[in-house]
């Protein structure tokens, strides 16, 4: 759902740029209280992942393809102020080295797949999860969430092309459109979603934020036989802050550069939903060429001739590099500065 240029006049883009900018700066200040030394790289991580898979376009139906957003996902992994962090930074690699997604649009495009996929992602997760507390209610709440923000913020774009869309076209049938096509692509990313918060819940449960408050039994031996206290009395399984990712960490970066390098040339090339509407409405007409649209990596690699997995491949490097250096600039410093604290004598349970 990348805007491009052109699809908007001067004072929605203006408007959109100034509530995106907003939005991430209260997003910075926030994310203090979920990055800490060991969450600043799952984050960094969390990101690349996110660009790798936005490379996976899947199909969907009548030619149409869809892509993960990637908003209720990552703020189920690492909390919702770093989600929205994730998504602006792979944003901004997208439109300033790969040509998607418009620069007069960025803000438009923070605002709908940035703040509004987490803000009504996460919001369905944890009102999914505010009662049942356990890995397979948090995996269906992922389903959920990411089910629904997706036609959210389809529904989004629309309320904006009302407000200030280049084309004169009627509200109700943008809306339908949208609508439609990506509560398709909507299953898609809750199934991708889903997937992927059950396979790090299996592996590291203690690294995924939305299931931080799982509890587990606590088991005592006696003469008698076992004897189990209630979840309510038990610790939390292998709290977030006591253990590093270690391993995970290069295993996840091998993962999306696995994606991103070798599953994105089996990628669909069909329209995805957005450009699939402004062709089927007669409004695509209005999006203008990218001011970098000529740089080697535009459309990833096309304009230059470099394969799409190796322009995969230097995205995800990218991505992690930036996200990483803006996660671990944020970080919360318990100590006053070393980025050490007495979560380090926590011991796994």
């Amino acid at each position: 759902m990348h805007v491009p240029d052109g699809f908007f006049n001067a004072a929605v883009s203006v408007s959109a740029g100034v509530v995106a900018a907003a939005g991430v700066a209260v997003c910075l200040r926030g994310a203090r209280r979920e990055l800490d030394d060991r969450t600043a790289p799952m984050a960094g991580l969390v990101a690349a992942f996110i660009f790798a898979v936005q490379m996976l376009n899947f199909p969907v139906a009548a030619g149409t393809s869809g892509h993960l957003l990637g908003g209720a996902l990552a703020a189920i992994l690492v909390g919702p102020y770093t989600a929205v962090l994730c998504v602006a930074v792979v944003l901004l690699v997208q439109a300033f080295f790969f040509a998607d997604g418009g620069l007069t649009a960025l803000g438009v495009n923070i605002t709908l797949m940035g703040l509004v996929a987490v803000l009504v992602g996460w919001g369905v997760f944890r009102l999914i999860t505010r009662s049942v507390r356990n890995r397979g209610a948090v995996v269906a709440a992922a389903f959920v969430a990411a089910l629904v923000s997706v036609p959210a913020s389809a529904l989004a774009f629309t309320l904006l092309f009302w407000a200030g869309g280049t084309a004169p076209i009627e509200i109700g049938t943008v809306a339908a459109a949208m609508g439609g096509v990506h509560l398709l692509i909507g299953v898609g990313e809750g199934l991708i979603t889903a997937v992927t918060v059950s396979t790090v819940l299996a592996i590291r449960p203690d690294l995924v934020y939305g299931a931080r408050e799982l509890v587990t039994p606590l088991v005592l031996r006696g003469a008698d036989g076992d004897v189990t206290v209630t979840p309510e009395a038990s610790k939390p399984v292998t709290p977030v802050a006591a253990r590093r990712p270690g391993w995970f960490l290069p295993a996840g970066i091998a993962t999306a550069a696995l994606l991103a390098g070798v599953v994105s040339f089996y990628a669909s090339s069909s329209p995805d939903g957005l450009e699939w509407v402004a062709e089927d409405k007669g409004f695509s007409d209005q999006a203008t060429d990218h001011s970098l649209g000529e740089q080697p990596l535009a459309d990833y690699g096309d304009v230059g001739g470099i394969p799409v997995g190796v322009a995969g491949v230097i995205g995800v490097g990218v991505t992690l590099a930036v996200g990483g250096g803006v996660f671990y600039a944020v970080r919360r410093r318990e100590d006053g500065g070393t980025g050490t604290d007495d979560s380090d004598k926590k011991v796994s349970v």
